[in-house]
């Protein structure tokens, strides 16, 4: 678990294809490693990843297929910034929400506009997580936490302030620029109760070989 209080901007040093998923490698700056052991978990935009080396640094993580198809992990490069979160311990400051680290979906910038010291960014959500984005409620942007301004629809709203602005990639945004997307935790949990006994009905979705394939993964 995380709090959506990112702790360092960090970079992708590598990424190399490894049996049809990937490895990557994330310089951490200015994170603190010390006391970070192997199959520890640290938030990568958002996404929960564990540590398998830990070279000094900076550390090596896994990257699944799933991650690949479901998160923007694909649109990184090497040199790309990254927000950096280690997992949360009981005696963290819980300053934003909770965050499991587990990406629900990807959205889009689709606006940026200066207000006074902050930016504004319109974010259009995939259509199927809007129902759980609500007005001054908390969303997860590549593992920011941040409070929802308005809602329209599938795209919503966003004020960052210059410290969030200073402290994490969203300088970095521009139209166009995909983004991982973490709905609250409570919203989903939820839904998932109020469906009742037909939770229990099966459903199927899965990764197709052509979009891993279309991307340079499949490949050892």
């Amino acid at each position: 678990m995380f709090t959506g209080i990112i702790a360092s901007i960090g970079s992708i040093a590598a990424i190399t294809p490894k049996g049809g998923d990937v490895r990557v490698y994330v310089k951490t700056a200015k994170l603190d490693l010390s006391d970070v052991v192997l199959g520890d978990s640290i938030a990568v935009n958002g996404v929960c990843l564990t540590a398998v080396e830990l070279p000094g640094d900076g550390f090596w993580a896994d990257v699944s297929r799933e991650t690949l198809a479901r998160t923007a992990f694909i649109d990184l490069k090497s040199g790309s910034r990254v927000n950096l979160e280690k997992a949360l311990t009981p005696t963290t400051r819980l300053g934003g929400h909770l965050v499991s680290g587990h990406v629900d979906g990807v959205g889009e910038i689709v606006s940026r506009e200066e207000s006074a010291r902050a930016i504004q960014f319109k974010v259009r959500a995939p259509r199927e997580l809007a129902k759980y984005i609500a007005h001054k409620g908390s969303i997860t942007v590549d593992g920011t936490s941040l409070t929802v301004n308005a809602v329209d629809g599938a795209e919503f709203e966003l004020t960052i302030v210059p410290h969030t602005l200073a402290e994490t990639i969203m300088a970095d945004y521009r139209v166009g620029r995909r983004v991982n997307l973490e709905v609250d935790l409570l919203a989903r949990y939820l839904e998932r109760l109020l469906l009742g006994d037909k939770a229990a009905e099966p459903s199927s979705s899965g990764l197709t070989e052509g979009f891993l394939a279309e991307h340079g993964y499949l490949k050892n």
